[in-house]
C-alpha cells in the first residue's frame, strides 16, 4: 500500500538538449565473444528529431490567482500533506507576490491551428488570468473554456492563428516498456524534455477518481502539470497529471491521462464547457482470482458490483452487490475500467443490455443509463457490542441512525484487525458490510454467513473506507475459532 504524498504537478530535469542515447543490448553472436562490451550494445533512437519537430506544440503556462492563499508566514507553499492527492498541485513561482496574489506555472499542448490548448484542469480551476507563452516567444492572454476535475483535463482558447498542432496517438497502444518522453516547464524552465519508459497502464489511484493512469519512471516535477507524454513517434499518448512523492519533488512515479481519454474530455469541454458523462448508480472493482474463486468464477475477469444506489438505474434494473458484469452492450469486460469508460461514454437515457454473473449463473440485466450526478457523504459516531471471530476481527454494531448517516444499509465497525484480516490490509474504522452479497446489520449475521462457509474457503468481505467500498477477499481458517 502506497503510504505517502502525491501531487498533481509536473515533469523534468534538463533544458532542450535532452536524452543522449539510450543504450539496448543487441544479441550477442559467437564472432561478439572476446570484442569489448561497448561494441555489444547499439544505442536506441535519439528523442532528438522529436524534440525538434514536437517543441513548438507545447507551451508554457503561467496563472494568476488572487485572494487564493492566506500564508501569511511567507513561507513557500508545499503539497498539501493532509490529501495522497493534493488538489492544489501547481507549484508558485518563487517571486515576491503579494499575499493575496498566487502565480502558477504549468504547460500544455496545443490541439488546434487556432489556439485550443490541452492541459491539467488543476491548474486553470478558479483562475483570475492565464498567459501562454509559445514556443517562439510570444505571450497571449488566454480564457478557460472549461475543466473537468474528474479527469483533471482542462481546455484553454488564445486567440492566434495558423498554430503548430501536436500529433495526437493512440494511448490505447501503449504498453509497459514502452519508451516515452515529454516536454515542459518545470520550474519555469521552458522546453525541458525527460524520458522514461510506460511503467504500468489503466492505474487506478485511490483519491484520484475512476481515471485509469498511465505509469511512467519519467521525470516530472512541479511546473509541468499538462505536459504532454510522446511516444517514440513523436505523437501526443497522454497527459502528464500527477506524481507521488513524500517530498514534492520527483520519486520515479508519474502519472498521465490517455490522450484518448483526454481528448473525448476535450472535445465535450468545447462543445458544452462541461463533460456530460451517463451513470449506472453502482460502483464497482475489479475481480482478483480469490474474488472468482469466492463469487464462482472461473477466470477474474468482469466487474464486481460492491454498490448500488437505492433509487438509482441499476437498482431499478435488478442490479444487487456482489453481481458481476461480464459484459456492458454486448462489449466484454476483461477489466473494470473498461466497463468504467463504457457507462461514462453511454447516451443518458440509452437502455443497455449487461451480461451479469449471480449465484454461478449468468443473466441478463438491461439497464437505462441517466445523466451522472455528484455522490453525497455523512460521518459515523459510536458504536454497540463487540465480538471477535477467527479472522481477526473484533466488530461493534451501528445505530439504524449511524446507518442513515452513512447511506448504507447495514454494516459492523472494525474495532480491531489481526491476524488473517490485517494480512489483507483491513484496519480499524473500516466497516464490513457485507459477506459475500449477504447485508450485515448484527455480529450474528456475520458469525452465521461464516458458519455456511467451508473452513479452508476464501470469503469476501465488502469493506467501506473513507466512503468507498471494496470487496477484500480473506482466507478462511481451516479450524473454526470458538466465539
Amino acid at each position: 500500500m502506497i503510504t505517502g504524498l502525491v501531487a498533481r504537478c509536473w515533469v523534468t530535469l534538463s533544458l532542450a538538449s535532452l536524452i543522449g542515447a539510450c543504450a539496448a543490448p543487441t544479441e550477442t553472436t559467437g564472432t561478439d565473444v572476446g570484442k569489448p562490451i561497448a561494441l555489444r550494445w547499439r544505442s536506441a533512437p535519439s528523442f532528438a528529431s522529436l524534440v525538434a519537430s514536437r517543441s513548438a506544440s507545447v507551451v508554457e503556462i503561467s496563472t494568476l490567482r488572487i485572494g487564493r492563499d492566506e500564508n501569511a508566514g511567507g513561507a513557500e507553499l508545499e503539497f498539501a500533506p493532509e490529501n495522497d492527492f493534493a488538489d492544489r498541485l501547481a507549484w508558485p513561482l518563487p517571486a515576491n507576490v503579494r499575499i493575496s496574489q498566487v502565480r502558477d506555472l504549468a504547460s500544455g499542448v496545443i490541439l488546434s491551428s487556432d489556439g485550443l490548448i490541452l492541459t491539467s484542469a488543476h491548474v486553470v480551476v478558479a483562475i483570475d488570468e492565464a498567459r501562454v507563452r509559445l514556443h517562439d516567444g510570444r505571450r497571449l492572454s488566454a480564457r478557460v473554456v472549461g475543466t473537468d476535475r474528474a479527469t483533471d483535463v482542462g481546455l484553454l482558447k488564445i486567440d492566434a492563428t495558423d498554430l503548430v498542432p501536436a500529433v495526437i496517438g493512440d494511448s490505447s497502444r501503449l504498453a509497459p516498456g514502452d519508451w516515452v518522453a515529454a516536454i515542459g516547464a518545470p520550474f519555469g524552465f521552458q522546453g525541458s524534455v525527460t524520458a522514461g519508459v510506460v511503467s504500468a497502464v489503466a492505474r487506478l489511484i485511490g483519491g484520484a477518481g475512476e481515471t485509469p493512469f498511465i505509469q511512467t519512471d519519467v521525470a516530472i516535477n512541479p511546473g509541468s502539470s499538462g505536459s504532454p507524454l510522446f511516444n517514440s513517434r513523436g505523437e501526443v499518448v497522454a497527459i502528464n497529471s500527477m506524481i507521488y512523492s513524500g517530498s514534492g519533488g520527483y520519486m520515479g512515479l508519474s502519472f498521465a491521462v490517455p490522450i484518448n481519454l483526454a481528448v473525448q474530455v476535450a472535445a465535450q469541454l468545447k462543445a458544452h464547457g462541461e463533460v456530460r458523462r451517463a451513470q449506472v448508480g453502482a460502483d464497482f472493482q475489479e475481480m482478483t482470482p480469490g474474488l472468482a474463486q469466492s463469487f464462482g468464477l472461473q477466470q477474474p475477469t468482469g466487474a464486481l458490483v460492491v454498490r448500488v444506489d437505492a433509487d438509482g438505474p441499476a437498482a431499478k434494473a435488478g442490479l444487487v452487490r456482489g453481481d458481476v458484469i461480464t459484459a456492458f452492450n454486448a462489449a466484454q469486460i476483461p477489466h473494470f475500467t473498461d466497463l468504467l469508460q463504457l457507462i461514462a461514454k453511454g447516451q443518458p437515457g440509452s437502455r443497455i443490455p449487461m451480461e451479469v454473473w449471480r449465484h454461478d449463473a449468468q443473466h441478463t440485466i438491461w439497464v437505462t443509463l441517466e445523466a451522472h450526478r455528484p455522490p453525497s457523504a455523512a460521518p459515523v459516531a459510536d458504536l454497540a457490542t463487540d465480538w471477535a471471530d477467527g479472522l481477526g476481527l473484533s466488530l461493534g454494531e451501528l445505530s439504524s441512525a449511524q446507518r442513515r448517516q452513512l447511506g448504507i444499509e447495514g454494516g459492523l465497525m472494525v474495532r480491531e484487525a489481526t491476524g488473517l484480516a490485517r494480512s489483507e490490509g483491513i484496519r480499524a474504522g473500516d466497516l464490513v458490510v457485507a459477506v459475500n452479497d449477504t447485508t450485515l446489520e448484527r455480529v450474528a449475521d456475520f458469525r452465521r454467513s461464516l458458519s455456511n462457509i467451508p473452513p479452508g474457503r476464501p470469503v469476501a468481505l465488502l469493506v467501506m473506507r473513507d466512503r468507498r467500498f471494496a470487496y477484500v477477499p480473506v482466507q478462511l481458517p481451516r479450524e473454526r475459532a470458538r466465539p
